[in-house]
């Protein structure tokens, strides 16, 4: 109508990957109820949909999903052909969400849905990026993980330019724009918390303290989270190759003066130079191997993008 001006209506889309969560979905469901609740009522003029990626569970996650989507049409889901990663799940997520504002969520409610209206007035608001979360204490985490995960956020500051906030979450609301720019990022292995620090932005920062998961078992172990931060190392930074090639001048450099000492001691009967030349080749063979080792890293993944493999496959997914 004339003199009338027209609103058009806002979407968020909240991105939550699944792997083998049935027993966390109804949890998330109930307690995201009243945060929709509470949101609608701070910002009427925007709609939510949740898009559930079913990252290949094995459980009844995406029966559950399913079930959701049929009672209530805001709920979406995509569901790969096989287990391809959280990283995946988040790429897949970005790709398929339909909103001017997205927010990534884990299931598990480790990832405080009570947060997010505060932290979408920061970017609709406020003029923010994105809001971004980051928890403040690591209670109910065993020591030795929490003390390498420290490490860790503190090594990657030091060696990439990339900024990484210690205790950082993949919790973020963020603009379409923003979103844009991660999917420009087209690499195969990928490091997400690499990349929010790498594109930038304008980001504020939301703390909150530890929270454990509701429900199921944590997919992340000891392991697949050392092999997590090796990723995040050699996508993100060459600072290791540079390592190696100084400590292998200082070794060479070394070996070379050590030689000629032991030489002059031989030479006058002092030294018995087998010992002397065993040590130094097998010094110069670790040193070599734990290069090798580095270098192998970086040319597996150039390896892995080379390839042009998808990052992930959808065997179906809810209709548009």
């Amino acid at each position: 109508m004339d003199g009338v001006k027209q609103i058009r209506m806002k979407l968020l889309s909240v991105i939550v990957p699944c792997f083998n969560e049935e027993e966390a979905i109804p949890y998330f469901c109930e307690a995201f109820k009243d945060t929709r609740k509470t949101f609608q009522e701070r910002w009427p003029e925007v709609s939510i949909e949740l898009l559930f990626i079913d990252d290949g569970s094995k459980d009844k996650t995406l029966e559950l999903i399913k079930n959701l989507s049929k009672e209530d049409k805001s709920i979406r889901y995509v569901s790969f052909s096989r287990n391809f990663g959280k990283e995946a799940g988040l790429l897949a997520g970005l790709e398929h969400a339909r909103g001017d504002y997205l927010v990534c969520m884990d299931v598990d409610l480790q990832d405080p849905p009570s947060l997010l209206p505060d932290m979408f007035e920061a970017v609709y608001v406020d003029g923010y990026d994105s809001a971004a979360t980051r928890r403040v204490t690591r209670q109910g985490e065993p020591p030795i993980r929490s003390f390498f995960a420290r490490r860790f956020y503190r090594l990657m500051n030091k060696i990439s330019t990339a900024e990484i906030v210690d205790g950082a979450r993949d919790y973020r609301v963020m603009t379409r724009q923003m979103a844009e720019a991660i999917l420009s990022m087209g690499e195969y292995s990928r490091f997400t918390k690499g990349i929010y620090g790498w594109i930038g932005f304008k980001t504020k920062w939301f703390e909150f303290e530890n929270v454990e998961r509701i429900a199921g078992e944590t997919k992340w172990s000891f392991w697949n989270l050392f092999r997590y931060a090796i990723e995040g190392i050699v996508a993100f930074s060459t600072k290791p190759l540079e390592i190696i090639a100084g400590l292998g001048a200082t070794v060479s450099f070394g070996s070379f003066i050590y030689l000629i000492v032991s030489l002059v001691f031989f030479c006058r009967g002092a030294w018995d130079l087998k010992p002397v030349l065993a040590a130094l080749i097998l010094l110069c063979t670790g040193v070599l191997l734990l290069a090798l080792g580095i270098i192998s890293f970086y040319l597996s993944k150039t390896y892995l993008e080379t390839k042009r493999r998808p990052v992930f496959i959808v065997k179906e997914k809810s209709e548009e």
